[in-house]
């Protein structure tokens, strides 16, 4: 573990140590360590089968292959870039799903408030945009108040305008709520509007990483952020003008 890691660990919400994932021989993750503070924004980039998605599926409990320690709040939502809504329920009962109580709902229909949806309660999944539908992914993720919010990239199948909205209502719901966030990206905008700190892996490790102290909404041609982005890019070995990996 880093120095800095250790520092922060006696705070951190997430806490990973020595985290390792095989399959078939192949070493997805080779010893991760990493710490994720309380309400903190953390986003993972990477090339594809760097290991992110991995290493967020083992922290949702998804993946119980691997080895190492890791520490996660019990309460914590998950939302993936396809939104795996159940296509035999409405919106509503796809958002209180697994909850229990009378109330359910009532919470529920309060989770559909916020990201925008109230009109939606009784639509069905395959009548909503992408943009929708992501937005029920969300407020199912939101409606038992986890603690840490993992995002698998939840916005990759969004065109750019509905991207830069959800964006934007993610930041709402964080300054609301204030989860800690695990962000899965391949877009380098992506993570350096939204993230405390962008993490680099490579070859199943963290190869680099870069802090993000500017306030948001963030102006996307902040010069402190045009520098990060090259930064980011030269890590990837991406020497063109552009975020997308």
């Amino acid at each position: 573990m880093t120095a800095l890691a250790e520092a922060n660990a006696g705070t951190a919400l997430v806490s990973v140590r020595n985290l390792s994932r095989e399959f078939n021989g192949r070493r997805v993750l080779n010893g991760v360590d990493l710490t994720v503070a309380p309400g903190q924004i953390v986003a993972l980039i990477g090339r594809s089968g760097s290991g992110k998605s991995t290493l967020l599926r083992v922290l949702a409990g998804l993946d119980h292959g691997a080895t190492g320690e890791f520490d996660v709040p019990s309460r914590a939502g998950v939302a993936f870039q396809d939104a795996r809504l159940l296509l035999w329920r409405r919106v509503r009962d796809n958002v209180a799903l697994g909850l229990r109580g009378e109330s359910r709902h009532e919470i529920a229909e309060a989770a559909l408030a916020e990201v925008g949806l109230s009109d939606h309660l009784r639509a069905w999944p395959l009548t909503l945009s992408g943009g929708e539908a992501q937005r029920v992914s969300l407020a199912r993720a939101l409606v038992r108040e986890p603690e840490l919010l993992l995002l698998d990239e939840p916005f990759g199948a969004l065109d750019a305008l509905t991207r830069l909205a959800m964006h934007d209502l993610v930041l709402a719901l964080w300054q609301r709520h204030r989860p800690a966030i695990l962000l899965v990206t391949h877009d380098v905008d992506e993570a350096l509007a939204l993230a405390d700190r962008v993490v680099l892996l490579a070859d199943g490790r963290i190869a680099y990483e870069e802090r993000v102290a500017l306030p948001r909404p963030r102006e996307r041609e902040h010069p402190d952020l045009a520098q990060k982005r090259i930064r980011l890019l030269n890590e990837l070995g991406v020497y063109q003008k552009g975020a997308s990996l």
